[in-house]
């Protein structure tokens, strides 16, 4: 088939380079969101995909908007069986959507309808899911809506990150979308609607979303530590500045400390006393420092308990 990929960030590239090396298809144009300044420079950074897509000579375009009509009659003009897209950044118009033979696929990573939207892969372990993947999508007008061609799913260690999380996902997509090829050109797949009633969605993620609240219990406090790394991180406050948590675990008792302060004090470790369970500190970073072990941290201050570990500098 004749390809053109849409795809923005790293984790399109896995995709895109299964399209390029594999001998059934010909990845005819790329389309990527356009270039941005980064540092004090303001030097123009290519997106990885771009960046992968110029060392293979492919065709690039950068549309501020791609449902413009100058770039819609650009497109016309490129050989297209197939539209696949991957974390593009931009909703398509039903006039792109309708226009190659097979549509646009989409690979979402996250068992749809569940985690429709922007951070799927976060917010499955925000919420404690027990269970992700990959789910390729025939694209619709709507959000992450269309019917159903391929999944592959995956139980999410208790361990994981969202950072190791979106590796794995990344790599799940390519394979994935070549048997959806495969099977588009055999006439064997089957598409499923999606049950909108089971929907759930996965809004943008913010600075604000990593305060932790120690109101809540130990175990939803340890989700949002592994989900929201490495971005924007969990993070409270300790002694008027930000302390970023990298890493803890659940301890599944209670003190008589109060909510948000110190309860336990280790050699290796410290714990917060939360609305049910210690949460205890294992890797941290304390702002204007260097990630540490929590070892490290108290062997340089000495903390104390009934410290309290919430309160802004502001």
């Amino acid at each position: 088939m004749n390809v053109i990929f849409m795809g923005t960030p790293d984790f399109s590239v896995p995709v895109l380079e299964a399209l390029i090396e594999s001998k059934e298809h010909t990845v005819t144009a790329v389309i990527t969101q356009p270039d941005k300044a980064r540092g004090r420079s303001g030097k123009l950074v290519f997106t990885p995909v771009k960046e992968v897509a110029v060392a293979h000579e492919i065709p690039v375009y950068t549309p501020t908007r791609v449902k413009d009509p100058e770039f819609v009659s650009i497109l016309r003009d490129i050989p297209c069986d197939v539209m696949v897209v991957v974390a593009f950044g931009q909703i398509l118009s039903k006039e792109i959507l309708d226009m190659p033979k097979y549509g646009c696929i989409n690979v979402h990573a996250s068992l749809l309808p569940k985690w429709r939207g922007a951070a799927p892969i976060q917010w499955s372990i925000l919420e404690g899911d027990e269970k992700t993947g990959v789910t390729i999508q025939q694209m619709n007008e709507g959000i992450d809506t269309g019917d159903i061609l391929l999944t592959e799913e995956f139980v999410i260690g208790p361990e994981e990150t969202g950072e190791s999380l979106f590796e794995r996902l990344s790599e799940l997509g390519g394979p994935l979308v070549l048997e959806t090829l495969k099977r588009a050109e055999e006439g064997t797949l089957k598409p499923v609607p999606q049950d909108d009633e089971k929907s759930t969605y996965a809004k943008m993620l913010t600075k604000e979303l990593g305060k932790l609240d120690f109101s809540w219990d130990a175990k939803r406090l340890e989700q949002y530590v592994r989900g929201l790394n490495s971005w924007p991180s969990a993070y409270t406050y300790f002694r008027g500045k930000m302390l970023k948590i990298w890493k803890a675990e659940v301890v599944d008792r209670n003190t008589d400390a109060a909510k948000g302060t110190v309860a336990e004090v280790e050699k290796n470790s410290f714990s917060i006393q939360t609305g049910d369970g210690l949460l205890r500190l294992l890797e941290i970073q304390l702002e204007g420092k260097k990630r540490m072990n929590a070892g490290d941290f108290l062997r340089g201050m000495q903390v104390q308990i009934g410290e309290r570990c919430e309160e802004s500098s502001i």
